[in-house]
């Protein structure tokens, strides 16, 4: 029986082992599941024939000694009976059926030890399939708590990029609030300074009125004695 082959295989898979070691433990305890269903879907279609043999050689082994003991019983009346031949003839026969008990004997303990195999395959396989559905609920929710905090991280990322963006917005505008107040101060200098004064002065005076002229012309004259 070809799952037979596998009972080492089986039983000695350490589910815990090879998750530890898996690079996508989701991934590979879907693998895993479908590997042990598959093989749970075979122990089950042939523990009904394994479960009729041991059950058919059982019974085969229950009549081969119920016959032996049949004929010990028999060999037994027969001398009683002060028959010694047809003791002879039971106890011939019932030689011949326990060389057959031996074969059935043998028989049945194979159909035995098969069946515990069965028996102890399926146990290891449902508890495995138990351990990995719930290990696998348990990996599902870390990964969704996982791509709940990258998302975090990322949000966190670009409000850390705002602030960034803020505080360089913030050191442009302080450079030009300075340029600003700069030409503004270099400005009221400007107006403020002696040169700028003298200028608006010497405009004020630099065209005389008519009557201004015709008045220093009188004094110049008078001083000439003309």
């Amino acid at each position: 029986m070809g799952i037979l082959t596998r009972f080492k295989d089986i039983m000695s898979a350490n589910i815990n082992s090879l998750l530890d070691k898996a690079e996508d433990p989701e991934k590979m305890i879907d693998q895993c599941l479908r590997n042990l269903n598959s093989d749970l879907g075979k122990v089950k279609a042939e523990t009904a024939a394994i479960m009729a043999e041991e059950a058919r050689a059982k019974r085969a082994l229950d009549e081969c000694t119920e016959e032996v003991n049949k004929m010990q019983m028999f060999a037994i009346k027969a001398l009683e009976a002060n028959n010694e031949a047809d003791a002879k003839k039971f106890l011939e026969h019932k030689a011949t059926l326990t060389n057959k008990q031996t074969g059935l004997q043998e028989a049945y303990d194979l159909a035995h030890n098969n069946a515990a195999n069965m028996k102890a395959m399926h146990d290891k396989l449902i508890g495995d399939i138990n351990e990995l559905e719930s290990r696998k609920d348990m990996i599902k929710g870390k990964l969704a708590v996982a791509k709940t905090q990258e998302r975090i991280n990322k949000m966190g990322s670009s409000v850390a990029s705002a602030n960034n963006s803020m505080a360089s917005f913030n050191k442009y505008e302080a450079m030009a609030n300075k340029k600003l107040d700069e030409a503004n101060a270099m400005a009221q200098l400007n107006l403020s300074s002696p040169t700028s004064e003298i200028d608006d002065l010497t405009k004020k005076y630099s065209s005389a009125s008519p009557s201004e002229v015709d008045d220093e012309l009188a004094r110049l004259k008078a001083s000439l004695g003309k």
